[in-house]
C-alpha cells in the first residue's frame, strides 16, 4: 500500500512526533511502552519522522505509559467508565487500556480527527467529536451517568494561561466528580519555545505559552478551582541513559525539582 502524507502543520503536527517516541520505544528489548498500533501507523506514514524529531528519549513513551497504569487502575474500579481524551492526535491509549467495556471519547480538531480515522475508526464505544478541547460543546456530549476520566495529554502547555484556567472552570462545573490526568512543563521551557526552540535544525516546536514550576501547581489549581480534590504527581521520568540519571538529580535537590515536567492527577469536586 502507498504510504499516505499526514500533511499536518503548527501544534497537530506534535501528534507525529508522540507517535514517533511510542513507536520507536515499542520496539526497543527494553521497553517501557508497548504499542503495536503506533508502529502500525506510522509504518503507513510519508513523513521523515527522525529528521524533523531527531532520536527519541522515550519521554513521551515514559508519560503515555504512567497515564495508561492510571487508567487502568481506574478502569479497575469502574470498568464500564467513560474516558474523554483531549487533543490525542494519534494516541492509541484507548486501544491499549480497553476492558472491553469502557467508553472512549476523543476531542480534537477536525484535521487531526480527519487523519486519526483513517487509522482507528470510530465505534459505538469509542467516539469522536471534531472539535477544540476549549469549545465547550464537548462537555454536552459527555454522558454523566457514567464515571468520567478527562486525559489531557500533550495539550495544555500549548494553551494561552487564561484557556488553561477557563477550561479547568468549565470542566469543574459541568463535570463534578470527574477525574483528570494533564502534564505540564516548566516556565523556562515555555520561555525558550515562544523566543524560537528548535528539536532538530528541519523541526521548530509550536509555541507552548502556559509553562508552571511543580510547586506552583496545586496552588493555581485550587484558586481556579476552590472544590478541587488532592492534586498528586504521578511517576513521569526518562527511562533511560543520562538523561534519566540527570532528571533523578535534579528530583533530588528541591531547587531543581521546582523546574521538571511534571504529570499531574486530581479530581473535581
Amino acid at each position: 500500500m502507498d504510504r499516505q502524507a499526514p500533511e499536518l502543520s503548527g501544534v497537530p503536527e506534535t501528534m507525529l512526533w508522540s507517535l514517533y517516541h511510542r513507536a520507536v520505544e515499542s520496539g526497543r528489548a527494553d521497553r517501557v511502552l508497548q504499542d503495536p498500533e503506533s508502529v502500525r501507523i506510522m509504518a503507513a506514514l510519508d513523513y521523515d519522522f527522525a529528521g524533523h524529531f531527531g532520536r527519541p528519549g522515550g519521554s513521551l513513551a515514559a508519560r503515555a505509559a504512567s497515564i495508561d497504569a492510571t487508567l487502568r487502575g481506574w478502569l479497575d474500579r469502574h470498568p464500564d467508565g467513560l474516558v474523554v481524551s483531549l487533543g490525542e492526535g494519534l494516541e492509541t491509549q484507548s486501544r491499549r487500556v480497553d476492558n472491553g467495556r469502557m467508553r472512549w471519547l476523543s476531542v480534537d480538531l477536525p484535521e487531526a480527527i480527519r487523519l486519526r480515522e483513517c487509522f482507528l475508526p470510530p465505534t459505538d464505544r469509542f467516539r469522536h467529536l471534531a472539535m477544540s478541547a476549549l469549545d465547550p460543546a464537548w462537555m454536552d456530549q459527555v454522558d454523566n451517568t457514567r464515571p468520567v476520566f478527562v486525559v489531557a495529554q500533550g495539550l495544555l502547555m500549548y494553551l494561552e494561561p487564561g484557556e488553561v484556567a477557563g477550561l479547568f472552570g468549565r470542566m469543574a462545573a459541568k463535570l463534578p466528580g470527574a477525574w483528570l490526568v494533564f502534564d505540564t512543563i516548566p516556565p523556562w521551557l515555555s520561555r525558550l519555545t515562544l523566543r524560537g526552540l528548535h528539536q532538530t535544525p528541519r523541526y521548530r516546536l509550536p509555541r507552548m505559552p502556559w509553562g508552571i514550576a511543580r510547586d506552583d501547581i496545586e496552588r493555581t489549581l485550587r484558586r481556579w478551582c476552590p472544590g478541587l480534590g488532592p492534586v498528586e504527581l504521578l511517576p513521569y521520568d526518562m527511562p533511560r541513559g543520562a538523561p534519566a540519571v540527570l532528571g533523578r538529580l535534579m528530583a533530588a535537590m528541591p531547587f531543581l525539582r521546582d523546574q521538571l515536567p511534571s504529570l499531574v492527577r486530581t479530581r473535581f469536586g
